[in-house]
């Protein structure tokens, strides 16, 4: 038996596939082409068992497409700038571009180590001046275009570690996605892009992606977050000034009981000047605390603060009390809200905290609500009341016939509004692309000229955050003449957002060298859509949404013949493992705990934390009942099990190294693939990969025992020649063919999105149990099955265990090229043809005998092969059959049913 000694076949294949330059792709052929990428990584230089899934997956589907007669395009770069460097860079004491230089040579290696193919000529690292003189040409053809602009504006500050501004995206409960400190608002004049001029598109043209997760175009329509409502006319009763707001339910107005502000509204600074010192100082220290508040944490909370001012409802004439809230935000709508506490119950439950009315408006069919009693907002459908010309109407049907009539009284008009505002690009920090532009005294922002590209970020020593932006105090980058007049002019201290540098990088991979434009048009268009994208669905609401929208707006400006960057999309599930703490030690490596099954405890959140109750033991008062364990430290002290994503922190990683030494690459290879669907998060159990080691052991032994026997045999027991095969010949064949098709559908996208690589490794496996080793040499025809069937089996475990599949093909069955070019094998219809269907035999509806017949055979023929059966000649001993059923199943006879009496 041949031994799995993966260590000495792998590598030499890997570097084999180098010699051949197997992934390169060549520009000039005449195959179709498929553009396969994978989501770029910020190169952190630590990948575990948990990143390969993303990588490893996109492997198996360029190795199928290269198998399928593709010519595949499948590059690899870095998102190299950004916070996660800068804040390394610190930590370490060294510059951000060494230690990016050197986690890209340590993620390069492990790709390696993976046998992860990349065409690495077309590599390409958004802090290398050639990629981002390309990002900075594309922030001038948008200024161009007027979709670039620069405005005071309150943003996320992070005021810990990383201070600078950040993305929506980058704060998580209030807090830094990055380091952690409490996230606050702060006014600072920012660059933004005008996404909102496109969001009408960007959420029509999600009908175009049948490609994607319907998951990912539902984050994305919130993120967009359309709006159909009107414009109602309010006014300031102290003033008499306008103040617009929007609402989706014109049908409550006639229930409006307060009226809400933004903090920020411009109308506050006149409340201010107006305010007594007292009312003053209060107001001011509101604004102060929501300043403080993150824009999640605003609309997770409910604070309000009386103005003393009032506004006029123009439904009905009555003034209400005007209030600051933080969970009204100037980003959406007018920043200026009205309430119906009735019938919205974040409303409802600020009411009741203020001690401010509820009218209702709306009463559920057949009964009233009495607003002194109502425990919550009724917000579902109803009939209109106390609602002036529209009591008794239907709502919500009635909303259009409001909305008219606001328009015919000059009280408002119908407006669709966006939840998406406008993409604030500029970052204080050093580790990024320059903003190329220059401020002049006398001409104000000017765009650098497309020769004078790139505004080349200098090298600093000194780089730490300063609560400004760092380059502001470098006097020699900062200094510089007009572009447009030849004063003395200032350089933009800011640089852009990094999510501007990962929205285009799939248009440079096509010519990754160019160097007089960042890509060449006919030869993007050649190549995109990207075919097929692979990475996470956390990029939803971020990179995906701004990559569509550079892609729109290059396609508006003529530079792309395509408005829309990926074609299909697929969104890896991410994979986890079981974590475990105790109050005593904090988090335990899983290398490190002891199962003790018959000293099983029971884990509790209670008052004083979170504790371990032996079993039988009474439970804490009042506390809540999280899981039973018996997991303990070394030290004998319990241990709570819970399951996260692979990190550093909760000591629950496997390392990729460490797997691929132990067990081999190509076993992490299936146990990904094989741990269940792609889609969905999994959970990572170390022992899970010995069944696929044990299995890539026994392909070994199977192929190479039978090898002597076929090598110089032709593949195709198809050919004549040979005689007819015997019946298990021909059942094994049909096992292959049938397994061709279930590996085929499953590394092709179905109809929801999804792949089914878990399928096809069962399919595989199935097949490989299916195969047995002749003792001596068979027939001719036999020998020609055998050999198509191997022949078959190692090119479907080809894309999942490569590194095997060349040492089978190449070594054992001799065949003379790499596996990856040789075809992917093709169902053949005539070998899915049964000789013999195992149908059932009941009688009187109860199931008696199985028995094998021929697929197509009639009643007939049926009759007398199943009252010759023992068992229902013996049942039917003395009786007459009154019908004989024959069922069929796709026109094969599937089931006989006797009736006899």
């Amino acid at each position: 038996m041949a031994d799995y000694e993966f260590a000495a076949f792998e590598r030499r294949w890997q570097a084999h596939w180098k010699e051949i330059d197997l992934f390169r792709c060549d520009d000039a052929s005449p195959r179709p082409p498929a553009y396969c990428l994978m989501m770029f990584p910020y190169p952190s230089g630590d990948l575990h068992v948990g990143h390969g899934r993303n990588y490893l997956i996109g492997d198996t589907l360029v190795r199928y497409r290269k198998m399928r007669g593709q010519e595949v395009l499948s590059p690899m770069g870095w998102d190299a700038f950004g916070l996660p460097a800068e804040n390394a860079a610190i930590k370490r004491e060294i510059h951000p571009a060494a230690w990016t230089t050197k986690n890209i040579a340590s993620m390069k290696a492990q790709f390696d180590r993976w046998g992860v193919g990349y065409d690495w000529s077309r590599e390409l690292s958004t802090c290398d001046p050639s990629y981002y003189k390309w990002t900075q040409w594309i922030f001038c053809r948008l200024f161009d275009a007027g979709l670039v602009y620069r405005k005071a504006a309150p943003v996320n500050w992070c005021g810990g570690v990383c201070q600078t501004v950040l993305a929506n995206e980058q704060v998580v409960d209030g807090r830094c996605e990055r380091c952690g400190s409490e996230v606050a608002r702060k006014n600072l004049t920012q660059w933004f892009v005008k996404i909102t001029d496109y969001a009408q598109r960007l959420l029509d043209d999600l009908e175009r992606l049948p490609r994607w997760p319907e998951q990912v175009k539902n984050i994305q329509r919130a993120r967009i977050g359309r709006s159909e409502g009107a414009i109602v006319r309010f006014t300031v009763a102290e003033t008499g000034a306008p103040l617009p707001c929007f609402t989706t339910r014109p049908d409550t107005l006639w229930g409006v009981t307060y009226f809400s502000l933004a903090p920020e509204h411009p109308l506050v600074d006149e409340v201010l000047a107006a305010a007594s010192p007292e009312k003053k100082a209060e107001l001011e220290a509101f604004r102060e605390r929501v300043r403080r508040q993150s824009t999640v944490e605003r609309e997770k909370t409910k604070l309000g603060c009386a103005t003393g001012w009032h506004v006029v409802n123009p439904v009905n004439g009555e003034r209400v009390p005007l209030y600051l809230a933080n969970y009204v935000l100037m980003e959406y709508g007018t920043g200026a809200v009205m309430a119906v506490p009735a019938h919205d119950q974040r409303d409802f439950e600020f009411a009741r905290a203020h001690g401010l009315p509820v009218r209702v408006v709306i009463e559920p069919p057949g009964r009233a609500l009495d607003p002194a009693s109502m425990k919550e907002a009724w917000a579902e459908a109803g009939v209109m009341a106390r609602s002036g010309p529209f009591d008794g109407q239907e709502s919500p049907g009635v909303i259009g016939a409001v909305v008219d009539w606001l328009a015919a009284e000059g009280k408002g008009e119908r407006s669709i509004q966006f939840k998406l505002h406008d993409w604030c690009i500029s970052r204080q920090r050093y580790w990024g692309a320059p903003i190329p532009i220059v401020h002049c005294p006398a001409c104000g922002p000017v765009r650098v000229p497309t020769d004078q590209l790139p505004v080349v970020l200098p090298e600093l020593s000194d780089f730490r955050p300063k609560g400004r932006s760092v380059l502001e105090g470098v006097e020699a980058f900062m200094a510089t003449t007009c572009p447009a007049c030849g004063a003395a002019a200032r350089r933009d201290p800011d640089t852009l957002d990094t999510f501007v540098d990962s929205a285009w990088y799939y248009l440079r991979y096509p010519n990754p060298t160019l160097a007089d434009r960042p890509f060449d048009r006919a030869t993007v268009d050649r190549w995109l859509p990207v075919h097929q994208y692979v990475g996470g669905r956390e990029h939803a609401a971020g990179h995906l949404l701004y990559s569509r929208f550079i892609t729109k707006a290059l396609f508006d400006l003529g530079e792309l013949g395509f408005d829309e960057p990926f074609d299909a999309l697929f969104c890896q599930g991410m994979i986890g493992m079981t974590s475990f703490w105790s109050p005593a030690h904090g988090w335990v490596s899983w290398r490190d705990k002891v199962d003790r099954p018959d000293a099983p405890v029971t884990w509790y959140e209670a008052e004083g934390g979170r504790v371990a109750v032996a079993a039988g033991a009474p439970a804490p008062a009042r506390a809540k009942r999280l899981c039973e364990s018996t997991a303990y430290h070394p030290d004998g002290t319990p241990l709570l099990p819970e399951y996260f994503k692979m990190s550093k922190t909760r000591l629950n990683l496997v390392s990729a190294s460490e797997m691929g030494e132990r067990w081999g690459v190509d076993v992490q290879r299936l146990y990904t693939l094989a741990v269940g669907p792609a889609e969905v998060d999994a959970e990572w159990v170390d022992t899970g990969v010995v069944g696929y080691f044990k299995f890539l052991k026994r392909l070994l032994a199977t192929v190479a025992a039978a090898a002597p026997f076929v090598r110089d045999v032709p593949s195709d027991a198809a050919a004549g020649g040979a005689g007819a095969p015997s019946r298990e010949a021909r059942a094994l064949r049909r096992k292959a063919h049938e397994t061709i098709a279930r590996v085929t559908s499953g590394l092709e996208l179905d109809r929801e999105g999804k792949f089914g690589f878990h399928t096809a490794v069962a399919a595989v496996i199935e097949l490989e149990h299916a195969v047995a080793v002749p003792a001596a040499a068979p027939p001719p025809a036999d020998l020609r099955a055998l050999a198509e069937v191997l022949d078959v089996l190692v090119r479907l475990v080809a894309p999942l265990a490569p590194h095997l599949a060349e040492e089978l093909w190449q070594v054992h069955l001799g065949r003379g090229e790499s596996v990856f070019r040789a075809a992917w094998p093709e169902v053949d219809p005539a070998a899915l043809v049964r000789d013999e269907v195992e149908i059932a035999v009941q009688i009187a509806g109860k199931p008696k005998a199985k028995l094998m017949v021929p697929p197509d055979a009639d009643e007939a023929a049926l009759r007398g092969l199943v009252l010759e059966l023992p068992r229902i000649a013996e049942e039917l001993a003395g009786k007459t059959v009154r019908k004989f059923i024959v069922v069929k199943k796709a026109n094969v006879n599937n089931l006989v049913n006797i009736v006899a009496s």
